[in-house]
């Protein structure tokens, strides 16, 4: 079922290059770090839809609108980001979406104050729309920063440093998020008959502010970082302007860009919503405290996280479409024990979930803007755009476990790692269509 890497000429005179070229060092190592800037509120919003259930006593629907909000924002903003940085740089997307993100943050402050739901929505949504650009930015310039038969290894080495983000930020927010009391019902009407309940839960909602002003202020300093260092044109940015535009007419003549896009729409779905509900998945079927629930998700994004890792030294050998090609169908497997047998062994089947899908997100982008050439940026903000896929994903989910059980909602994820299954398989084998003479 795997695929050994192509041996011919092609590949062993690429094998020689190194994976990042000379005089690459520093701005490679300045954009990697954006892979674990962004990982941080991408998974602090799984503790804030527990959190925002605790303090503004909403339903797991409507705590989902987080992940809504923020994903809306990605979609919104990708293609004004690839706009921008096809008339300047890939640095001007960089300096842009660390301004945004960090003026995000900085609104978690007066929407606490205010003590409204709908305002920490818009704030996560300006906080997404910087990530829009980040992303957008820095995908495609890891993977043309060097030579194009090592893009899919040397993308899956940046994003390794994104799930050390992830976990960064569910310890955050475990630690200093969650306050660890978990009122009874009859503890909240007593509450209520003595006024005391209401001040608790503007105490519990302002126990999330301090986090993201502090992730704020890193994220300011980095954009000043990277203001000041020189970028030196990579290949694709050096040439004639015409020539670099592209079109977005041309992106349907290749039908592995297109299935690309579904892939990726579907696969952030599935690890948004996995990761989501991963802590009341743990608290309903395996009885565990909140506190507890957050460690284990800490420790399934240290399980994605060694998956990076191992998985971009694996695919020096095998196709990185034939792994996660294996690697999507252990996922269908897995996910199907959590659907079926809910408990502590379905919490470690959906728990090793996120080894597997490691490699997935930069995977499908190395190989949806392949062969794209001056259609690059505009093909990858489209990919971007397509994590979307997580602001419907979630409510999704949101809704089946509100109306059914919280392990049924997990046949969602396991729908998405079919579709991944078959564009590894078969969608991103498509050979692009050559225009009529």
């Amino acid at each position: 079922m795997l695929t050994p890497s192509p041996t011919g000429s092609k590949h062993n005179s690429g094998s020689h290059r190194p994976l990042i070229p000379k005089g690459m060092g520093l701005p490679f190592f300045l954009v990697t770090v954006l892979f674990f800037l962004w990982g941080i509120p991408n998974n602090l919003n799984d503790v804030l839809i527990r959190q925002f259930m605790t303090s503004f006593d909403v339903t797991r629907l409507q705590a989902g609108l987080v992940q809504s909000a923020f994903y809306m924002g990605y979609f919104v903003f990708a293609t004004p980001a690839a706009l921008l940085m096809r008339r300047y740089s890939y640095k001007s997307g960089f300096v842009v979406g660390l301004l945004l993100f960090s003026a995000g943050t900085f609104l978690f402050w007066p929407a606490a104050v205010v003590d409204r739901y709908s305002f920490f929505l818009v704030a996560l949504f300006v906080i997404a729309s910087g990530l829009s650009f980040l992303e957008t930015a820095s995908n495609p310039f890891i993977a043309q920063l060097g030579d194009p038969e090592s893009a899919a290894r040397r993308l899956n080495v940046s994003q390794a440093f994104n799930p050390l983000g992830s976990i960064v930020g569910v310890l955050i927010g475990t630690v200093f998020i969650f306050s660890g009391v978990e009122l009874k019902p009859e503890q909240v009407s007593s509450m209520r008959a003595a006024h005391t309940y209401v001040p608790y839960m503007r105490h519990e909602t302002m126990r999330v502010v301090a986090p993201y002003l502090g992730i704020g202020l890193m994220t300011l300093i980095w954009a000043i970082l990277i203001l000041r260092t020189k970028f030196p044109p990579i290949a694709r940015e050096s040439e004639g302007a015409a020539q670099n535009h592209g079109s977005y007419r041309e992106l349907l003549r290749y039908p592995h860009f297109l299935f690309a896009i579904l892939a990726q729409f579907v696969y952030v779905g599935a690890q948004v919503g996995t990761w989501s509900y991963f802590i009341q998945y743990a608290q309903a079927t395996a009885h565990q405290p909140e506190k507890i629930a957050g460690y284990l998700l800490t420790g399934t994004l240290v399980a994605f996280a060694i998956g990076r890792f191992v998985s971009a030294e694996i695919m020096r050998r095998f196709e990185p479409r034939s792994l996660m090609g294996l690697y999507s169908l252990l996922n269908v497997g897995l996910v199907a024990i959590g659907v079926l047998f809910p408990g502590w062994i379905g919490l470690w089947a959906i728990f090793l979930t996120s080894f597997f899908m490691s490699v997935m997100y930069p995977t499908i982008f190395a190989l949806g803007i392949e062969g794209l050439d001056r259609n690059t940026k505009i093909g990858g903000s489209l990919i971007v755009m397509s994590i979307v896929g997580g602001a419907i994903m979630t409510p999704l989910m949101g809704w089946i476990a509100e109306t059914c059980t919280i392990e049924l909602a997990y046949v969602v994820p396991l729908v998405c790692y079919c579709v991944v299954a078959f564009y590894s398989y078969v969608g991103a084998r498509m050979a692009p269509r050559l225009p009529a003479s």
